[in-house]
């Protein structure tokens, strides 16, 4: 699979944890039907569908502590975001801790494309400014932005 093709597979994976994570925020069904549910839709298209697992898996199972990552940036409880920012957050700063092998602004940029087509009208800017604040707290990140800068 060319480069291009994967980050396309990848782009579409980040879509559906979005929609997944926004469902077991409302519902409170257990992740791993919803993770079947989607896994077993055939619209998935062309998507990476080990990252979605990996991605989604990892947020619900961690979720108190991905909130406590960006939680001090926030202008209000992380309980009283609105549920797709909530998710955004969580996404964006699972990519951020933990897959170092996506670029610090592909994990953000992807953050804020999601929040423009799902978000609020201005929650694309909420999304960057706190995600660049809690990558900046990451320090594999701060150093990957360091080296940029040289």
């Amino acid at each position: 699979m060319n480069r291009a093709k994967a980050n396309r597979s990848r782009a579409r994976a980040r879509r559906r944890v979005l929609q997944a994570l926004y469902q077991w925020q409302l519902t409170g069904q257990d992740p791993a039907d919803i993770q079947r549910q989607f896994l077993g839709e055939h619209r998935l298209g062309h998507m990476d569908l080990d990252y979605f697992s990996e991605v989604f898996r990892g947020i619900t199972d961690d979720a108190d502590s991905l909130d406590a990552a960006f939680d001090r940036y926030l202008d209000r409880p992380a309980a009283n975001l609105d549920p797709v920012e909530r998710s955004l957050l969580r996404l964006g700063t699972y990519e951020l801790r933990e897959r170092l092998e996506v670029p610090y602004r592909v994990c953000i940029d992807q953050a804020v494309e999601l929040a423009k087509a799902f978000g609020a009208e201005q929650s694309h800017r909420y999304i960057n400014g706190v995600l660049d604040r809690v990558g900046r707290d990451q320090p594999l990140r701060a150093a990957e932005l360091k080296s940029r800068r040289r």
